[in-house]
């Protein structure tokens, strides 16, 4: 059984300062948010970084690792990401875009998605993007608005459902992502593929969900997935030279959790893979990954002012941010935990439990539940871990609130990557 390891819930350069502050990338992030207001969200460059690097450390020359775009996909972001060799995945022509702007390698970006438009698959294709086909309707597509023949992947749904919430599981029978292997559609999707005069089949695409801890679920998607691969080749001469298992990784939000890491997602999956291919007499394909959140999750906290505090005797203490649910929608939309700490006392002993509510005008507007904290007061910065995944890239203007201001951080200097909306902003596509 697997060591229990420290939980990382705090980017890489996290510490506590001489001042007894929160520090991250050698900011204090009392002066960030003095600097910049709140909310603010803060990513650590040096947890990119290092969380690429073990990806690609990992996989070697037996595969590549595309960052999943909709995880977090500011342009200033997407430039780190890049340069440490990292492919990229988008699911619509505005990310593409975003990528495109960001001076992205295009040769290194996959397009998905499961109703993709003409616009988007046109887009696609002269951005020389690989397409994932996830609907017999994108061979329609291709025929339509392509000229010359396009490197595309299939998706295939492997029936395998893995442990975690049924809003992130992708990958089971009744999903609106991909070709069912058990019911057939895989097989026959593939065999239009080669027939098409658009398509150069390179191989297939497979993913099953996200924040995945349990990496048991991987090795059952593997053996359906190459028990169709076995088939293909055997039936229709056709060789998968690319295999791709998505991405999912979870990762730890709260102390509780204990996430594989990186490494160790990667080493399986290959160990999987390898095992069998050779199994089955298989040539093995290279192996794709695609991490989002275990790459831009880690790396990313929140900050946010403390406004009202509301006691109900024999209750509950409702302390109250600056932001909420217009910023991190995913307590509301999944269940999802986080532990916020005080960043003037991140250390410090508590003192009771206090739950953590946004400001936007909805009961459910609630980031955290019965959190133990030192005692707060208003105007405290509080910092919310964990943030840099699936917060931001689902973000809001609800109840007219401008979306946050993003500052990057290295080496004590932070640089912004993406401003603070202002009401102009909100204002700026209304018909006036």
């Amino acid at each position: 059984m697997r060591a229990r390891r420290a939980s990382p819930l705090r980017p890489v350069t996290y510490r506590v300062n001489s001042l007894g502050h929160a520090e991250v990338g050698g900011c204090d992030l009392l002066e960030l948010a003095g600097a910049h207001g709140t909310p603010l969200y803060v990513y650590d460059e040096e947890t990119v970084r290092v969380l690429c690097r073990e990806y690609v450390a990992a996989i070697g020359d037996r595969g590549d690792v595309l960052y999943s775009a909709k995880a977090f996909g500011s342009p200033g972001f997407l430039r780190v990401v890049a340069s440490e060799g990292l492919g990229l995945d988008v699911v619509s022509a505005g990310e593409l875009e975003i990528a495109l702007r960001s001076g992205y390698p295009t040769e290194r970006i996959h397009f998905l998605g499961n109703n993709k438009s003409a616009e988007d698959v046109e887009a696609a294709w002269r951005a020389g993007a690989t397409i994932v086909i996830d609907g017999f309707r994108d061979f329609d597509l291709l025929e339509r608005v392509v000229s010359g023949r396009v490197p595309c992947q299939v998706r295939v749904s492997p029936a395998v459902r893995p442990d975690t919430h049924e809003f992130v599981s992708t990958g089971q029978l009744d999903s609106k992502f991909g070709f069912s292997i058990g019911a057939g559609a895989a097989r026959a999707a593939v065999e239009q593929a080669l027939r098409h005069d658009r398509v150069e089949l390179v191989g297939l695409h497979s993913h099953i969900g996200s924040q995945i801890l349990d990496l048991r679920a991987y090795a059952s998607a593997m053996d359906v997935v190459l028990d169709l691969v076995a088939g293909l080749r055997r039936d229709l001469g056709y060789e998968t030279r690319r295999l791709s298992a998505g991405g999912g990784l979870g990762i730890a939000y709260t102390s509780e959790d204990d996430p594989p890491t990186p490494r160790e997602f990667v080493q399986s999956l290959l160990g999987w893979l390898e095992a069998g291919a050779a199994a089955r007499g298989l040539p093995v394909p290279r192996l794709e990954v695609e991490p989002g959140r275990s790459i831009a999750g880690p790396a990313g906290l929140a900050l946010y002012t403390v406004g009202s505090i509301k006691d109900i005797p024999g209750v509950r203490r409702y302390v109250a941010v600056d932001g909420g649910m217009g910023d991190n929608i995913r307590p509301k939309l999944y269940g999802a935990r986080y532990e916020p700490f005080l960043v003037a006392s991140p250390e410090g002993a508590p003192d009771g439990v206090v739950t953590v509510a946004g400001k936007y005008c909805e009961s459910t507007d609630i980031l955290a539940t019965e959190v133990p904290l030192p005692p707060v007061r208003t105007g405290d910065l509080m910092a919310v871990p964990a943030a840099g995944a699936y917060c931001l890239s689902m973000s809001s203007n609800y109840n007219g609130m401008p979306r946050p201001e993003v500052v990057m951080v290295r080496d004590g200097r932070a640089r912004v990557i993406r401003r603070r909306e202002t009401l102009d902003d909100l204002l700026a596509p209304e018909i006036l």
